[in-house]
């Protein structure tokens, strides 16, 4: 198996679950059943994933999924650890699968165009007039971001309805691309530009992890964060030296694990800071 002999899988979608509480104890079943670990959220508004295990298990499990017509054909981020990056099997009833907490936004029902990531890398090679817009928080565009993006400085994804009122006026007729891990932010944070009045607005399709699959990963500067146990991949979605620290959660490189204010298991630069403040 090329990269290892893990199998990691994510995929979401939008899509009505009227019955999303019966949902859930077949798919925890399934998954004991294949000994998958990760994580599955579940709401009315749709399903979200992140699974790790043998080939064949996660074989299982797509054929397990695509038994239902709802959940048929969603696009998979498919990637290969030697070892397994989740602890436990989670499958969680959810309110919302990703939070904003806005209840009018249904991307099931409307959301913005996507942009392909070929698309995308041949705009910026030939340095067309658009504007790059981060919607992930401030510990992930630390690791990585497109170049000249703009980074909102998110604490947390449900700030993103009040920071894009910080954005220039003349934003709200340019050409917008956003973009996050895999895409299922900006299914949401686009319906939320365009009720605020930006006319132009895509996402890209897949997010970072879909552009690096699809081209060379070029205009991308750093690794970009995961939510596993690997931390972070390059462009070429291989695990890179980042590690996680234990009790804050915020990503360390190995610099920041050589400073004095690092202790294994303990704390960090970032624990520090906060203490300070």
């Amino acid at each position: 198996m090329d990269g290892g002999e893990v199998v990691n899988i994510a995929g979401y979608r939008f899509v009505n679950l009227d019955d999303r509480d019966e949902l859930r104890q077949p798919f925890r079943f399934i998954c004991e059943k294949l000994n998958l670990k990760g994580t599955i959220l579940l709401s009315r508004n749709g399903i979200n994933f992140f699974l790790a295990g043998n080939k064949k298990s996660i074989d299982s499990y797509i054929d397990f999924l695509q038994s239902d017509k709802r959940f048929v054909d969603i696009p998979l981020k498919i990637s290969y650890t030697n070892y397994q990056p989740f602890r436990r099997m989670l499958v969680r009833l959810k309110k919302e699968i990703i939070s904003l907490g806005i209840d009018e936004v249904r991307p099931a029902d409307f959301t913005a165009p996507n942009i392909k990531p070929i698309e995308l890398k041949n705009m910026l090679d030939n340095k067309e007039d658009i504007i790059i817009l981060d919607t992930r928080n401030d510990y992930e565009t630390r690791v990585g971001l497109f170049e000249n993006a703009i980074d909102l400085n998110l604490s947390t994804f449900r700030d993103f309805p009040n920071a894009i009122l910080s954005l220039p006026d003349e934003y709200k007729s340019k050409q917008i691309v956003m973009y996050c891990t895999g895409g299922i932010r900006c299914e949401k944070a686009s319906v939320v530009m365009m009720n605020a009045g930006f006319e132009n607005v895509k996402q890209l399709e897949g997010g970072v992890l879909g552009y690096f699959e699809d081209t060379d990963g070029s205009h991308w500067k750093g690794d970009c964060f995961v939510f596993d146990q690997r931390v972070a991949v390059d462009t070429e979605l291989k695990e890179t030296e980042y590690s996680m620290c234990f009790a804050c959660r915020e990503p360390l490189t190995k610099y920041e694990r050589r400073s004095s204010e690092y202790k294994l298991n303990a704390y960090c630069p970032y624990c520090v800071e906060m203490n300070r403040n």
